[in-house]
């Protein structure tokens, strides 16, 4: 041992030693110890987890003394599955933080002219539901609250006067103009399951409208639904380990999965391959042994250049049986076309063939027009099981058994060889689209390419060609099938659509790799049977075109028999969406214990329509439209899509009706009809009006919402400056002309009013634990405990686990938890409503939903009542009527106590029923029941444990006699035996103190496509693979051909690129002052950010440190040289939509051409004033605004048919462009300040 530091003064040793001088002996102060000691002592563990939708669920410890919550680790005790465990998040590790923050909401807020006309009111009025009348009827005191929302000025209240005040506005509200007038949002309901059935079952039994999320999020694929029929299904993260190839693409998995990323570090190390596919250098591509570049926006143009080389190579060239035979049997791909001519003597693709269209209809007479057909290897016409004419009025033929009639058959793919013709099929094509931001490639508009046919003899006694859907898939890709093709390519490097070559001029990725990587994607899952993946970031899926990003990576996975295999298919991680025990928490959270149907609505369309959004679309439908399709069949404007498709019922409506829904009875019974038909009668002559054709009429708008659990005016508003203008009646930052002022397309179906409502909403309610942007405009802010102040469960897609947020300490301050502040005002509005609203009939839309007989509606033309193409017939060409009887003064009552619909009509989930009284009974024993009362008898929901249990006794996945059960009712409809997959889980019921002593793993359920077991990891579609269970699809099986009407007409039969559309927002804005800095447009992309999970965690001390410390806005070298920025500059991003202020982080890892502000970063911290607006600078979504795709509007039509978060519009915003300069004055908005920014603004 060396004694070089013995010779040195402050390194002589002082004491005695040992181990061999290793160890001293100290005899210095320990006393420092005991302060170390007391910091980290604690009383108890509570195990919670965080109800902050980052999908990573993860089991805490979360360590109390003296009653507060003092830090947090992370708990590892999972049952044992694989030695493979969700690992870490460090975000979640800063929550203890913000429990006693001056973040934290402790009291009860109200906005302070409100309230003080609120307690004038009800100084001239004892009957409160009268006070807050007088106030609505004064136009001059509901301007003078609204129009200082977002201003300040929030006093101190109590639970007993805002209780009060809301029940009274809901009251006067649903007596006035309606119950669908009262709305909520509240998003994800996986990361706190019961807190968010608090709001939308009190708003069910209402009648109210409960907004959905995903599609609004713009997390909502809806390739998954057009493909397979489910909203979405992936693997758990541990299945990544099983994988033998992975291509991340647009998922950036250390930064946004940070949990799971061990999994994908991991399995490199048993050789898989692992490939990042994203615009900018983000944190994947250093995990990964190639990193791809694309241009932003031109995701379909890679994939299908993918494709193509994996169908030329592995289907044509060197066919893989395995690839084959796939797609024979799990692919729509052998099912046949019907052709149409066109004037020029060539064909375009029409519908599917249905064994209605032949003669004797195959023998099928139970819903023929719905059942597909194909021809098998001997050449005969043949209706395969498991077509969805077989879910729905028969049982045991809805499987994937290689049965057409009772006889074994196989299934042709290809009709070469067997084909009586070769004939000239038409093709869209979009990459020649121009587009001053984005790389085109100049084709004809229209391809037409030789493909083999049939000539078949139909039952109306024409005769039509038709072709395999494989064929046209083939064709689609651009191959040649040696039928002298003049458009298909020669090879690789021929520019045509969609070669290697034609892929690297759009989107810049060197053919060779593009060429590489498909090789090699699919050489594996050749080799493996399927254990290639696709690991997909919802990013891709948030411009316009999304779902043909999606489906062309959908159909590289298909192509390659990857779907439903162990390790293999697409991952699409966004939300936290995957609420496991669903049909346990369906009739908890929606009511359906007592009433049915609830009211349900796309929040996309919602905001579109009552933001006032669509008053300034620029974009039109004839843009859209296949150069195949006749323009004049779809003329107006983009609202008016929507409107069709809320008056065929493919859409719901919210409002319903431009009258009180409550009022129809009355009018029914003096005209001797039921409500019912009554309805029907008055919507044929003009009498009632969908509310949506008149959205400024004063009547048909919302006036009271709700937001809990949700950041929506900081986080997902879409188009955030209309929302302040048009629904709160506030300063906004618009800076584009609306309709009325330009020579834009004005709708037809909606009735135009000059000047648009502003301030549409008369009450804001927002609940929530800290103080964020939506509160900042809210009239009353509630204060809701926090994770570790409640009792909630929360489920993952990442994991198959469900965990308990537990009250490890009582609610700090005046907080409560969402159920009990729900519950109190549903005590107050029951006392309320008294002499106002008694037990009155409502009239409720409900649109044509998925997974029941509603979507066999519509099986072939679009005929229109309004337009007297049809009867109105609800249920089939327009939504079903449903009449519901409601006892407000019952609320209560109601709320706190299971219903007696689950007795009589039993329970179930996505077209699966099953009887549920034994769980019933359970619950009445384990909760007790009501001793009187309207609910008497009934078991008690009182508290949110209770509203745990019975979540967990009625779903499948948390109780094994009831798996069995609807194992069972799905095997009566395929004819096959399911429940050995839960038989041996029969006895297992997971009770709330379970899942607090331990994470439990749920069991298998039929409403999933995968499987819970001890042999392999969760897959999504496993069960349809490997259990011979359809795809709820048209066909049965993975429909790559979509052959509705409009999906052919907009060109999107089949997949296709399309560019990015120009949503004129920075060409069509008002003219902005210079500021003596240069300005460039640049693509205005939002990904998900490191320093906190959505906009949680943005402003909490802890992550601004490691941060800016306010929000920010990446910019590339190049760009920034060019405008004379330099890295923390302020600068300024504007469009026609608003503008916002933030620091520039310039970078080398931003692509030229595109910005990234990361997304939800709050606009209460660090924000000067806008030199634009003159206001503070506005969020994220400042600069965006909503474009729906009409697309997305279809129903009553097999998979493309409505349900809630299922299908529906989607709120995307990565087509959007800003222009963006170095900010000249930086002012915070003091006096001063502020006079110098509106000086500037002038």
């Amino acid at each position: 041992m060396s004694k070089l530091l013995d010779r040195f003064r402050y390194f002589k040793q002082k004491g005695d030693t040992f181990a061999d001088g290793h160890g001293q002996v100290m005899h210095t102060n320990r006393d420092w110890e005991d302060s170390y000691r007391q910091r980290w002592q604690f009383d108890k563990i509570v195990r919670s987890t965080h109800g902050v939708n980052c999908t990573g669920s993860c089991s805490w410890k979360i360590y109390v003394k003296n009653g507060l919550v003092t830090w947090e680790t992370q708990q590892t005790d999972y049952p044992r599955t694989r030695p493979d465990l969700p690992n870490h998040e460090p975000r979640g590790a800063s929550y203890s933080w913000y429990l006693y923050s001056a973040n934290r909401l402790k009291y009860p807020l109200v906005r302070k002219r409100l309230i003080e006309l609120w307690r004038e009111a009800l100084s001239r009025h004892s009957d409160p539901v009268l006070a807050w009348e007088s106030i609505m009827n004064d136009p001059q005191k509901c301007q003078s609250y609204k129009q200082v929302r977002g201003h300040g000025g929030f006093i101190r209240s109590n639970w007993k006067e805002l209780n009060q005040l809301i029940a009274a506005a809901n009251v006067w509200t649903i007596k006035t103009y309606g119950p669908d007038r009262v709305a909520g949002f509240s998003p994800i309901p996986a990361m706190s399951m019961v807190s968010y059935a608090a709001g939308t079952r009190y708003l069910s039994l209402l009648g109210g409208t409960c907004l959905s999320f995903y599609d609004w999020y713009c997390d909502l694929p809806p390739a998954s639904p057009m493909t397979w029929g489910e909203q979405t299904d992936v693997p758990e993260s541990a299945d990544w380990y099983n994988s033998a190839y992975i291509i991340a693409w647009g998922s950036n998995v250390p930064q946004t999965r940070t949990p799971d990323a061990h999994f994908f570090t991991e399995v490199r190390y048993k050789g898989t391959k692992t490939i990042a596919i994203t615009p900018d250098y983000s944190e994947v591509a250093k995990l990964c042994d190639q990193w791809l570049a694309p241009k932003q926006g031109t995701d379909s143009a890679l994939a299908m250049a993918m494709g193509h080389v994996i169908l030329k190579e592995f289907h044509l060239d060197n066919p893989s049986d395995y690839f084959l035979n796939y797609c024979r049997r799990y692919t729509d791909m052998p099912m046949l076309v019907l052709l149409d001519e066109r004037a020029d003597g060539s064909y375009v693709p029409g519908r599917m063939m249905r064994a209605s269209d032949l003669v004797d209809g195959l023998g099928e007479a139970n819903n023929p027009e719905w059942k597909t057909v194909a021809l098998n290897s001997t050449g005969e016409l043949v209706a395969p099981n498991g077509s969805i004419g077989f879910r729905w009025g028969e049982k045991g033929k809805w499987n994937l058994e290689p049965v057409a009639a009772g006889v074994e058959t196989e299934l042709s793919l290809s009709l070469l060889g067997q084909h009586d013709d070769v004939a000239g099929v038409a093709f869209p094509y979009f990459g020649g689209n121009e587009n001053p931001h984005f790389r085109s490639v100049r084709q004809e508009p229209v391809l037409v390419r030789q493909l083999p046919v049939k000539r078949l003899a139909l039952a109306d006694g024409s005769e039509r060609m038709v072709v395999s859907v494989y064929d046209l898939v083939l064709a689609n890709y651009g191959l040649d099938r040696g039928l002298d093709d003049g458009h298909s390519a020669n090879n690789y490097n021929d520019v045509k659509a969609y070669t290697p070559a034609w892929g690297e001029q759009i989107t810049g990725v060197p053919r060779r790799h593009i060429e590489t990587i498909a090789r090699e994607f699919a050489e594996t899952a050749h080799k493996t049977h399927g254990r290639s993946m696709i690991i997909l970031g919802a990013g891709v899926n948030h411009w316009y075109h999304m779902d043909m990003n999606y489906r062309g990576m959908i159909n590289m996975l298909v192509f390659c028999g990857c779907v439903g295999q162990t390790g293999g298919g697409w991952a699409h991680y966004v939300g936290q969406e995957k609420l496991r025990p669903q049909t346990g928490w369906l009739p908890l959270a929606f009511a359906l214990d007592w009433n049915r149907p609830p009211r349900q609505m796309n929040s996309t369309s919602f905001f579109y329509n009552h933001a006032s959004q669509w008053r300034y679309e620029k974009l039109t439908a004839q843009e859209l439209l296949s150069p195949l399709a006749d323009p004049a069949k779809f003329s107006g404007h983009l609202i008016d899509f929507n409107v069709r498709a809320e008056r065929m019922g493919w859409l719901p409506s919210a409002p319903q009706l431009n009258l009180n829904p409550l009022s129809v009875k009355a009018s029914a019974d003096k005209a001797g009809l039921s409500a019912a038909d009554y309805t029907v009668q008055a919507l044929k002559s003009g009498a009632i009006r969908f509310a949506c054709e008149q959205p400024d009429s004063g009547h048909n708008h919302p006036r009271n919402l709700f937001v809990w659990r949700s950041n929506l005016l900081g986080s997902s508003g879409k188009g955030h400056e209309y929302m302040l203008k048009y629904l709160l009646g506030t300063d906004s930052g618009i800076q584009g002309e609306a309709l009325g002022s330009s020579e834009g397309i004005k709708p037809e179906e909606v009735e135009w009013q000059s000047a648009a409502i502003e301030g549409k909403l008369d009450l804001l309610v927002t609940l929530d634990f800290r103080m964020s942007s939506t509160c900042l405009f809210s009239d009353i802010v509630l204060p809701t405990a926090t994770w570790y102040e409640k009792d909630d469960m929360n489920t993952s897609d990442m994991h198959p686990f469900i965990h308990p947020l537990s009250a490890a300490v009582d609610p700090a301050w005046e907080s409560k938890s969402d159920w009990e502040i729900y519950k109190g005002i549903a005590s107050v509005f029951s006392k309320v409503c008294v002499g106002h609203l008694g037990q009155e009939t409502d009239v409720v839309l409900h649109p044509l939903q998925h997974d029941s007989p509603a979507e066999l509606a519509q099986p072939f033309d679009i005929l229109d009542w309004r337009k007297g193409e049809c009867e109105l017939i609800p249920g089939k060409t327009a939504p079903n009527i449903v009449v519901v009887e409601r006892d407000y003064p019952a609320t209560y009552e109601r709320f706190t106590s299971l219903g007696p619909l689950l007795d009589k009509l039993g329970n179930g989930g996505k077209g699966i029923a099953w009887n549920t009284q034994d769980e019933v009974d359970f619950l009445g024993k384990l909760n007790y029941t009501k001793h009187d009362g309207p609910a008497k008898g009934r078991p008690r929901i009182d508290t949110a444990l209770d509203a745990s249990e019975v979540i967990l006794a009625l779903a499948p996945e948390t109780n094994g006699q009831v798996a069995v059960k609807a194992w069972q009712a799905l095997g009566e409809m395929t004819g096959r035996e399911h429940t050995h997959l839960a038989i041996n889980k029969e006895d297992e019921k997971i009770r709330f103190r379970d899942i607090q002593a331990q994470p439990r793993k749920i069991i298998s359920s039929p409403t999933w496509s995968g499987l819970e077991s001890e042999h392999v990891s969760y897959n999504a579609g496993y069960t349809n693979v490997h259990e011979l269970i359809p795809w709820r699809t048209l066909s049965g099986r993975q429909q790559l051909y979509q052959d509705h009407a409009w999906m052919r007409a907009f060109g999107e039969s089949l997949v296709a690129y399309r560019p990015p559309i120009d949503t004129r927002s920075v060409s069509e804005m008002r003219e902005i002052p210079p500021n003596g800095f240069p300005e460039k447009a640049l693509n205005f992309l939002t990904p998900h950010q490191k320093w906190g999970i959505h906009s949680t965690y943005s402003e909490n001390l802890l992550m601004l440190t490691l941060s800016r410390g306010g929000p920010i806005v990446w910019i590339s070298e190049a760009d920034a040289r060019e405008l004379g920025i330099e890295d923390n500059d302020w600068i300024e991003a504007f469009n026609a939509n608003g503008a916002l202020t933030a620091r520039a982080v310039v970078s080398q890892r931003v692509p030229p051409g595109m910005t990234m502000m990361y997304h939800a970063q709050e606009r209460i911290m660090n924000i000067p004033g806008s030199e634009v607006t003159g206001m503070r600078g506005g969020i994220h979504n400042s600069v965006t605004r909503v474009c729906p795709k009409p697309t997305h509007m279809i129903g009553g039509y097999a998979q493309l048919a409505y349900g809630f978060n299922y299908y529906g519009t989607v709120g995307s915003n990565r087509d959007e462009f800003i222009m963006i300069r170095k900010m000249k004055n930086i002012n915070w908005l003091d006096d001063e300040g502020r006079d110098q920014v509106q000086e500037a603004k002038k």
